[in-house]
């Protein structure tokens, strides 16, 4: 009997909470604290990006983070997500953020709103839609007419969706973003002058205050950079600062001497490039960070709670003095408390005891993880060289090479092909290689030119009638840095050979990979390193979770019933898995369609019951 009462005193907490959710309150900063609905609180936050998690599972994942003891999700969006074309905008299904956010106050969390426009978040140029390249008279995040149009478009369409989810409003959402960690920017765009810089800030912030948004306002930075990022009228936040003398003391510096002090992002992992090290952070360090934070009345969002996964072609990049870039690796799982598949971690379990501890209310039970199933060897009984379905398209012409952008495509793949009527024998040099080449005479691989080391050159011996054929990947713009303003993709200057530019007739063939292309295949030999497009169809008697297996491949992508689940890369590593949400699996007939860069007479594939992200292959 006492179980029974128990069961039902859980209950009518979990649903006074939700119902005190639904209803119209208040959200306000005042006297150096946050106040829900007129009395003091703090904000215990995990962020989770919903484009980076199946619709089906939103729920289970915000469950997880309500039963770790949380508050609060916070999530960033991600422009280029929900403008699919220029002026077109999708909000539905999968990209349905107010069902998201709808489900959030289900679960009993308030929500947090980071919209950009800028977000960079590892994703696919910080959240940026690579058509805004394609104006030569904008520039993005200055002060620009005509980057701050495109700005107002995206935050009035946002305003549709968010406004009526405010708290005033009987929503969950309780505070937004103004742009996204500025001051670093500012540190890196010395070439701008500060009152530049802080006129644009302060326009965005307008343009949120404009379309309708009315709840607290704040910023994000490190706390060295709040000079350059604070703006007026938003509290600062600052990211990863674990000493709270150097947080209070620079949140005063520039709110007014008072509080509330919070760090928006604080790390429990963090990011992963392909050909680095898997990085993670110690349980024992996220435990102390947090008790500290929590002892001493700090508010604080874990970046992230749970990672997900860069679906597609999501993934971004950095870079550094050593690689030109560093794409992001597919997985976003970022050694996170809750993993890529929903699973609680050791972390977890560790984080939730402190906040049991803390509350008086019960916090509730952890969400069971999606069931798991292994998928046994698929033959793949179709494959034919990428070469093959070039036969069957018409290429446009051009004296030279064409970008991504020129040829008004985002993502994937170009080959660039051009016949030579006499020898030519010396170093191929593509300085303007964007981000990853291999290279072929007559359909015959001579090497493979590569972005992320370097490596611009290789020798060559062409014959009079040969074929040049360079096939390249776009593997994700720069999200993070100065080099965001340039990120165009593909072959962005000449090419040359032993310092001549190869001009005139270049043939260019787009392959977006926006769906896998449909081929006729036929019985044919294959050599070694040439591209290659797989099929097959596989039977399952039940759907789960599962991690398919890419050690016996090179690169490339997969595609499950028809969705895209990223990129591999398991001749570098670390990840050597990719994971295949079940709910993107059916009971019966499924098909698998992979294109490898690196074919190695590979056949086959079968999948795991675990995640491998930690084998880095040198």
């Amino acid at each position: 009997m006492t179980k029974i009462i128990n069961f039902f005193c859980i209950l009518l907490c979990v649903f006074s909470s939700n119902r005190a959710l639904s209803q119209k309150g208040s959200f306000e900063i005042k006297e150096g604290l946050f106040l829900l609905n007129g009395k003091p609180f703090n904000i215990y936050s995990g962020e989770m990006h919903y484009p980076r998690v199946p619709s089906q599972y939103w729920k289970h994942r915000l469950q997880m983070i309500k039963a770790m003891g949380l508050n609060t999700v916070t999530t960033y969006v991600f422009w280029n997500y929900h403008e699919e074309s220029p002026g077109k905008w999708n909000f539905r299904g999968e990209k349905d953020l107010k069902k998201f956010i709808k489900t959030a106050q289900e679960v009993g969390l308030y929500v947090i709103i980071r919209p950009g426009p800028y977000v960079c978040a590892e994703w696919e140029f910080g959240g940026y839609p690579w058509w805004l390249q394609k104006d030569k008279d904008l520039e993005i995040r200055t002060d620009n007419k005509a980057f701050l149009e495109q700005c107002e478009n995206y935050i009035n369409q946002l305003a549709k969706q968010i406004v009526p989810m405010q708290i005033n409003n009987g929503g969950p959402v309780i505070m937004i973003q103004a742009e996204n960690e500025f001051g670093s920017y500012v540190a890196q765009r010395k070439d701008i002058p500060l009152e530049q810089h802080r006129k644009y800030s302060h326009k965005i912030k307008d343009l949120l205050v404009k379309s309708g948004m009315s709840v607290p306002f704040f910023t994000s930075d490190g706390s060295s950079l709040f000079k350059g990022g604070s703006i007026h009228g938003a509290l600062p936040t600052a990211n990863g600062e674990s000493d709270l003398d150097v947080l209070k003391k620079t949140v005063n510096e520039y709110n007014g001497g008072k509080g509330p002090y919070m760090v928006a992002e604080y790390y429990p992992g963090w990011l992963d490039h392909w050909a680095e090290p898997f990085v993670k952070v110690s349980t024992e360090e996220v435990v102390k960070q947090t008790d500290l934070y929590i002892k001493n009345g700090i508010s604080f969002n874990y970046y992230m709670i749970h990672g997900g996964t860069n679906f597609g072609f999501t993934s971004g990049a950095n870079y550094d003095k050593t690689h030109d870039i560093q794409p992001d690796i597919t997985s976003y799982d970022y050694d996170a408390p809750i993993n890529e598949a929903g699973w609680a971690t050791p972390k977890y379990n560790a984080l939730r005891n402190i906040f049991m501890s803390l509350n008086h209310q019960s916090i509730p039970e952890v969400p069971k993880p999606m069931k798991v199933i292994t998928i046994p060897e698929i033959k793949l009984t179709k494959m034919n060289s990428l070469f093959d379905v070039v036969q069957n398209q018409k290429a446009i012409v051009n004296n030279q090479p064409m970008t991504f952008e020129d040829l008004n495509i985002g993502n994937g793949y170009i080959l660039y092909r051009r016949k030579f009527d006499k020898d030519q024998k010396g170093t191929l040099e593509i300085k303007g290689l964007r981000d990853y080449a291999n290279v072929y005479i007559n359909e015959r691989w001579i090497g493979e030119l590569n972005r992320v080391h370097k490596k611009y050159d290789l020798n060559i011996d062409l014959k009079a009638g040969d074929r040049l054929e360079i096939w390249v990947e776009n593997m994700g713009r720069i999200n993070y840095g100065a080099e965001i303003v340039h990120n165009l993709k593909g072959i962005i200057s000449p090419v040359t050979i032993n310092g001549t530019e190869v001009s005139s007739n270049w043939e260019m063939f787009p392959f977006t990979f926006d769906q896998f292309p449909q081929h006729k295949y036929s019985p044919k030999t294959i050599a070694r390193n040439l591209p290659v497009i797989y099929e097959a169809e596989f039977n399952l008697s039940e759907t789960g979770d599962t991690f398919l297996d890419m050690r016996k491949f090179g690169k490339g992508i997969v595609f499950i019933n028809g969705k895209n689940l990223g990129r591999y890369w398991s001749k570098a590593g670390p990840q050597q898995t990719l994971y295949v949400p079940g709910v993107w699996l059916k009971k019966g007939k499924n098909v698998i369609q992979i294109f490898e860069q690196i074919f190695e007479d590979n056949n086959s594939i079968n999948s795991i019951d675990h995640s491998i992200l930690d084998q880095l292959v040198k």
